[in-house]
């Protein structure tokens, strides 16, 4: 099925798409802060520039959209326009995620995934880390 606009008007928009600072990077970020975590976001010293860095804990934590990284759920479903493109680059996504945490692990960091549609259990989280504590 072709696409319904233009390809200068899809750049256009996928342009306006926030890489940082997210809705659900920023849901995260307050129930940590609320629970007493200070952080530092978006640490370009670390591969693949973890949205969130507890280095107390030597904790980082990615916040993935669900379409983006190619999550299993309602919201990682593909358009029905230029399948194949979003196939490879969802794809593309999930290999450079597989090896980003590879690389922060063996760095000795401990990596936490949190999914867009998951953010309703943010508390998990937070548990998790002051069983480390």
């Amino acid at each position: 099925m072709p696409d319904r606009i233009s390809p200068v008007q899809r750049s256009a928009l996928m342009s306006r798409v926030k890489q940082v600072n997210t809705s659900p990077e920023l849901i995260v970020r307050k129930a940590l802060f609320k629970a007493g975590f200070r952080y530092r976001v978006h640490v370009r010293a670390l591969p693949g520039k973890p949205d969130i860095v507890l280095p107390k804990y030597r904790t980082v934590v990615f916040v993935h959209g669900c379409f983006w990284h190619g999550h299993d759920c309602r919201k990682g479903k593909l358009p029905a326009t230029n399948v194949e493109q979003w196939q490879a680059k969802i794809q593309a996504n999930i290999e450079r995620d597989a090896r980003t945490i590879d690389r922060l692990k063996g760095l000795g960091w401990t990596v936490e995934v949190l999914w867009e549609c998951s953010l309703t259990d943010v508390t998990a989280l937070v548990e998790r880390l002051h069983r480390r504590a």
